[in-house]
C-alpha cells in the first residue's frame, strides 16, 4: 500500500460549523484532482492526558463512504476536530489525512457548563482568565480542552501560563494565541458546551456566553482597554446596524438575529468578531408538540373509522 502524494483528501462543511442543537451538517471529503473510485474513512483528533493527539477511527465511518458524512440533527456531543482519509483499490493508494474541521454545536440541555470569569467571550491580554467545567454534583470528572488557531488540541492547562486542578483551569496571563475554542471534555472524551474565546489587545466585544433564547434581550458593549464607556459602532454580519452608542440592545431577539458581531471606533480599531446564537424558546417547542400531536389526533378518527369498515367488509364478505 503506497501513500500517493498527488491525491489529496480536502473536507469542508456545509453549511457552516457553528451549530445549533438540531442543526442538520455534512462533511463533505474530496480527493483534488480525481473523483472516481475512492472510498472515505472519518476520524476525529482526540487528545491523551499527556496532551499528545491522534486520530481515532468513528464508530460509523462507514455510513460516510461515498464522500459525504452526513448529521440530519447535531447534538452537542457532536463538537469535536474532524478529518478524513481516502482510498483506492485500483490502483491502490492511500490519501493523507485531510485538512482538519472544527464543529462545535451549543445547546441548553447539557450535562455540564463551561464557566468563564468574567462572563463573556472576549478577553484583553495580559489578564487571569479562571475557567470551570460544572456539573450539578460538583465533580472533577471533566477537563478543560481547547483547540487552537494554531490546529493544537490540548489542556487548557497547556497554555504558557495555564494550571489546572481537577475541572478548573486558570491562565494567569493571557496572550494572543489562548484564541481558541474551550470545551469540557468528560472521562469517555464526549465534548461539550464549546466556547470560541478570543484574546485581544485594546478593542473587544462583551456578549454573553451561552445561546441567547428567542424572546429574551440582548446586549452588547465596545470595551477598551484604557478608555471605558467611549461610543461605537455596532455590525452584523459585516453591516452596520447601530452607530455612535456605549450598548446596543435588543430588546426581543428572533432566530435573524443570530451572526458574527464587532463593535468599531472611528478612532480605534475594531474588536474581534463573535457567534452569537439564537436558541428557540421553550414555549416554541411545546407549540410544535402540541401541534404535531392534534394534527395525530385529527387523523385518528378517521383512520378508526376505516379500520372498522375494513374488518366489517371482511366478515360479511366470510359470512356469504
Amino acid at each position: 500500500v503506497s501513500i500517493s502524494d498527488e491525491a489529496k483528501s480536502l473536507l469542508s462543511v456545509s453549511p457552516q460549523k457553528w451549530l445549533t442543537e438540531g442543526d442538520p451538517v455534512t462533511l463533505i471529503c474530496e480527493v483534488k484532482g480525481s473523483s472516481t473510485g475512492w472510498t472515505f474513512s472519518w476520524y476525529t483528533l482526540t487528545a491523551s492526558s499527556d496532551s499528545s493527539s491522534h486520530y481515532q477511527l468513528l464508530s460509523d465511518s462507514s455510513r460516510g463512504a461515498g464522500g459525504n458524512y452526513i448529521v440530519s440533527s447535531a447534538a452537542p456531543n457532536h463538537t469535536g476536530v474532524y478529518v478524513c482519509r481516502a482510498k483506492r483499490e485500483k490502483p491502490v493508494y492511500n490519501t493523507w489525512y485531510s485538512n482538519k474541521q472544527l464543529l462545535w454545536v451549543t445547546g441548553v440541555s447539557l450535562p455540564v457548563s463551561l464557566i468563564i470569569r468574567p462572563s463573556r467571550t472576549q478577553h484583553f491580554t495580559s489578564v487571569s482568565l479562571p475557567l470551570s467545567c460544572e456539573d450539578q454534583s460538583n465533580s472533577d470528572r471533566w477537563r478543560v480542552r481547547r483547540y487552537t488557531d494554531n490546529e493544537q488540541l490540548e489542556d487548557c492547562s497547556s497554555s504558557l501560563r495555564g494550571s489546572q486542578t481537577g475541572s478548573k483551569c486558570t491562565i494567569s496571563s493571557t496572550i494572543t494565541s489562548d484564541t481558541g475554542v474551550y470545551w469540557c471534555q468528560s472521562e469517555s472524551g464526549e465534548n461539550y458546551h464549546p466556547v470560541n474565546i478570543t484574546i485581544h489587545f485594546d478593542v473587544i466585544l462583551e456578549s454573553p456566553v451561552h445561546p441567547v433564547t428567542e424572546g429574551d434581550s440582548l446586549t452588547l458593549r465596545c470595551l477598551y482597554k484604557h478608555s471605558p464607556n467611549l461610543r461605537a459602532d455596532f455590525y452584523k454580519d459585516g453591516s452596520l446596524i447601530q452607530s455612535q452608542t456605549t450598548e446596543m440592545i435588543i430588546s426581543t431577539v428572533s432566530k435573524s438575529h443570530e451572526g458574527f458581531y464587532y463593535c468599531k471606533h472611528p478612532e480605534r480599531e475594531e474588536s474581534p468578531k463573535s457567534w452569537i446564537s439564537v436558541t428557540a424558546s421553550h414555549s416554541e417547542s411545546q407549540i410544535s408538540v402540541l401541534h404535531t400531536l392534534s394534527s395525530v389526533l385529527t387523523v385518528c378518527p378517521y383512520l378508526l373509522v376505516t379500520v372498522v369498515l375494513i374488518f366489517k367488509c371482511c366478515r360479511m364478505r366470510d359470512s356469504t
